[in-house]
């Protein structure tokens, strides 16, 4: 066992600069070595002097002994930053150090939370998720709740909406100090009319740091309505705010483009016929007191009543790259225009003199259609709404995009899928079960701020701070899976280590090329490109939307273990964001379940676990401590009874004549499920200490280990009650897919267990062995084997990081030299994959980059494959084929 001396996780920005923590704090997640640390009371942090930091710890994930594998490490908002910290072991933690504390008090009807530099109330029941927020002695806002509506047609219009509102139906302390604390509020919308219908379930989680007086507030839904009928509106966020000064006194600050602001008060004393004067005009721009009327100059305070009160904006963002203000006297008067932009920052301010409110939106001009209002700024209580549908844009409409095409049979389904390669069945292509998640950041005043200090909060609302393990403590923890540091030493490597920076520049720049941005699409990539419409193929069937199909979020958070790239982090958590929130089903027949690539994310009928697995979220969860991730991964702890309801494979088993979804002899694959499978009870074994995911987890590994032919059965009858595998099955089936949704990834953890001794599953090692050596080996060492050549040996590139891993558990040099020859020999259809052109009008709308043959399948598991192989036989590429040499040789030109 190491000993706590050991531990000193060095930690760096994620963006390599000192950020502002006033604005929330920050929390991250370090790993530790097995047997290490017991207890997280014992980690403090230091900064680079080695001067002890105020720190909150608390365990993330635990080995299978009980020590800490993962720790959560929180800083609050009360000290300036330093360049970078060390996670160690002491005596005694830092926390209790700390002159900035937060507090939870628990009420009647809920909490209050004081950070010291604002206090929250928070209900447990009724329609606010916030009840007010104070400053100092003033209540400065009121009233936080969750409006929506909807309508029963698509048009956008406004006849016959329905408005609701968010009931709160139960509020727990999720961490109560003394530098981080997190409530989560679950709730319902409720028609304000008619019926009363509830329907769309929330959870909002509202994180406080100490010192802090802006704080973070979390949205998640679940949209459970019916495609049909249902078409949501609007859905946004509103708070009251109470107004106490002369409207000259009042002001809203818009946040525009690029850090810009509109300044502006409810009743303007600027650019009028008679000057005020300098002091008083200077005042109202800065959102200061204006000196007393009677001090103002020209006679402006006797005509006074004369200028209109502008009690009403709106900043809409319905589309990437445009936004709109306007401005109005009153709701029976016209809009008047006020500017026109690009790309909003997502920040809207009310307020005046004796406090005001600010919140931000997270993604703002990415997420469109969004919005923020400010209503009723003349009156007594203005209200501030920050939209995340905005109810000036069309109704959402989440009907299937064609009507089946007349696909009656899975005949017919499997005909069309062989010309769109969309994998149709009535009914399959809805959206009821699939969710969403917002971050907005709330700050209330005790007075209007300076602008430049909305410009801070609204800079990291945009991009929120991140403390993060540097690439070489995460390596040295050996932490998910087979990957090292990037080594340029070697030529050879080097031109490798190119092919990786090209593939994640490229993807970087698609996003916004491309703009994969909107409410439902933000943080998914595009799957297959169509070079004769210089486009990726939106509108084709299978081949649109990625949905993680082959591992992209794997390939992402892999990459940035080893490079620490701020560019890669940001795509992959909102990749994580988007691939567990919109591509999953959180309720419904299939809960638990994610949806095959589409036009739309959930239009396809292939409903499977390769999706929804744990194995695309706890790279996020580890390394952010965030609950929502950790929420999605929980959630589908019994996932494994989805088998009863739906057979993965129903349109083409083999004997679909016969089989019937049986509870103690369901057909469950060895690749593509079981590993989505043994990812889920991990996560929750580690996460939660859940002993029956536990049992499972290590009952079906030794069942596999037990099985004639281990891996190459294919598939095995498993026992849901039970949690076990008949062991008896005796036959060869492969499927080229099996390896490559994370079962690579999670065997290499599990089989390290294994070697540590932590776990034990006779046979499994074996098994997994033998079918990394086995799969791409020679059709006559497979059946000398296994008995038969199985067919459906494919993705060569892919797999040949099994032969990798094989041979470095083995250290046979011939497998080594299998692998890189396959994997030289290129993905599926990558051809010339690693440069690309530029594409300029009029052939396109406008200039994009493209590589014709990269398909995300190849990109993600070619990135995969050479991450694993450089770190697994990377001192072995002088072995290989001329692949290695013929890269060199066109970089270098010769």
């Amino acid at each position: 066992m190491k000993t706590a001396a050991t531990v000193d996780v060095p930690l760096r920005w994620l963006e390599d600069a000192r950020p502002d923590l006033s604005v929330g704090g920050v929390s991250c997640g370090v790993p530790l070595a097995c047997g290490a640390v017991a207890d997280t009371a014992k980690l403090a942090v230091v900064d680079s002097a080695g001067t002890p930091v105020p720190a909150q710890t608390w365990p993330l994930a635990t080995w299978p002994d009980g020590s800490v594998k993962w720790a959560g490490i929180a800083l609050g908002a009360g000290r300036e930053p330093a360049d970078g910290y060390r996670v160690v072991v002491r005596d005694r933690g830092g926390a209790e150090d700390s002159a900035d504390r937060v507090t939870v008090t628990a009420l009647e009807d809920g909490f209050e939370v004081d950070t010291g530099a604002c206090r929250v109330g928070v209900p447990d029941n009724g329609h606010d998720i916030v009840r007010s927020m104070r400053v100092g002695g003033a209540e400065v806002a009121v009233s936080g709740r969750l409006v929506s509506s909807r309508q029963d047609h698509p048009e956008p219009d406004v006849r016959g909406r329905a408005c609701a509102v968010g009931h709160v139906t139960g509020c727990v302390v999720e961490q109560d100090g003394p530098l981080r604390a997190v409530l989560r509020v679950d709730g319902i919308h409720r028609d304000e009319a008619g019926d009363g219908r509830e329907w769309l379930p929330f959870t909002v989680r509202l994180v406080f740091a100490a010192g802090a007086p802006t704080f973070r507030l979390i949205h998640s839904f679940v949209w459970d309505g019916d495609p049909e009928r249902d078409f949501l509106s609007s859905l946004g966020l509103r708070f009251t705010v109470p107004l106490r000064a002369d409207p000259h006194d009042r002001h809203v600050r818009l946040a525009g483009a690029d850090g810009g602001f509109l300044r502006e008060a409810v009743r303007g004393l600027t650019g009028l016929r008679r000057d005020p004067g300098a002091e008083v005009r200077a005042a109202q721009i800065e959102g200061r007191a204006t000196p007393p009327p009677p001090n103002w100059a020209g006679s402006v305070a006797d005509l006074a009543r004369w200028i209109p009160c502008w009690g009403d904006y709106s900043l809409r963002q319905l589309t990437a790259n445009g936004y709109t203000i306007h401005k109005r006297t009153a709701a029976d008067r016209p809009w008047i225009d006020v500017a026109q932009g690009t790309r909003a920052d997502g920040l809207a301010y009310v307020g005046d003199t004796s406090g005001g409110l600010a919140v931000g939106l997270t993604g703002f001009w990415q997420s469109h259609p969004t919005g923020l209002d400010v209503r009723d700024a003349d009156s007594d209580a203005a209200t501030l709404t920050t939209w995340l549908w905005s109810p000036d844009a069309a109704p959402m409409d989440l009907r299937f995009y064609h009507d089946g095409l007349g696909q009656e049979n899975y005949a017919d389904q499997l005909d069309a899928l062989e010309i769109t390669y969309e994998d149709y069945e009535p009914g399959f292509g809805t959206a009821h079960g699939i969710g969403r998640t917002h971050e907005l950041t709330v700050t209330p005043f005790a007075a209007t701020p300076p602008v430049d200090e909305l410009a801070r909060i609204a800079g990291a609302t945009a991009v929120r701070p991140q403390l993060v393990p540097t690439p070489q403590a995460l390596h040295a923890a050996g932490v998910m899976g087979d990957w090292d540091l990037p080594d340029r030493a070697d030529p050879r490597r080097a031109a490798l280590e190119d092919r990786l920076d090209f593939m994640l520049d490229y993807y970087i720049g698609q996003v916004d090329q491309r703009s994969w941005y909107g409410f439902w699409n933000f943080g998914d990539v595009m799957h297959a490109y169509d070079a004769d419409r210089h486009t990726w193929r939106y509108d084709v069937g299978g081949y649109a939307w990625d949905n993680s199909e082959l591992s992209p979020d794997l390939w992402l958070w892999t990459s940035f273990l080893r490079t620490g790239r701020a560019d890669v982090f940001r795509l992959a958590e909102r990749m994580t964001r988007h691939t567990g929130d919109v591509d999953v089903y959180h309720s419904g027949p299939w809960q638990g379940l994610g949806t095959r690539h589409n036009v739309q994310h959930w239009g396809c009928s292939a409903k499977q676990l390769r999706i929804s697995t744990p194995a695309y979220r706890r790279c996020h969860y580890f390394l952010t401590g965030d609950e929502h991730t950790r929420d999605l991964m929980l959630e589908l702890r019994d996932s494994d009874t989805t088998f009863l309801s739906i057979d993965p494979t129903r349109k083409v088993r083999q004997d679909a004549a016969t089989y019937q979804p049986e509870r103690h002899a369901l057909a469950v694959g060895l690749g593509t499920d079981w590993s989505a499978l043994a990812a889920t009870w991990l996560a929750d074994w580690e996460i939660t200490g859940n002993e029956r995911s536990r049992d499972r987890l290590i009952g079906t590994m030794s069942d596999i280990g037990a099985l004639p032919h281990g891996f190459f059965t294919g598939e095995a009858l498993y026992d849901l009650d039970a949690g076990r595998f008949d062991t008896a099955r005796d036959r060869v089936n492969v499927s080229h897919l099996s390896a490559v949704f994370g079962l690579v990834e999670v065997c290499s953890e599990l089989v390290s267990l294994i070697d540590s001794g932590q776990i034990e599953a006779p046979g499994f090692r074996e098994a997994w062995l033998q079918y990394c050596r086995l799969y791409l080996a020679s059709p006559d060492e497979q059946r000398a084997e296994l008995g038969v050549a199985p067919s459906g040996i494919h993705l060569e590139q892919a797999h040949s990081r099994l032969a990798a891993y094989a041979s470095d558990r083995t250290g046979d040099d011939a497998l080594a030299e299998r692998a890189w020859e396959a994997y030289f020999k290129g993905g599926e259809f990558m051809g010339d994959a690693f440069r690309a052109v530029r594409i300029l009008p009029p052939e396109v709308l406008s200039p994009v980059d493209e590589t014709r043959s990269l398909y995300t399948n190849d990109a993600a598991q070619c990135g995969l494959a050479t991450i694993q192989n450089l770190a697994l036989i990377g001192d072995q590429l002088g072995i290989a084929p001329k692949g290695p040499d013929e890269i060199v040789r066109r970089q270098e030109g010769t």
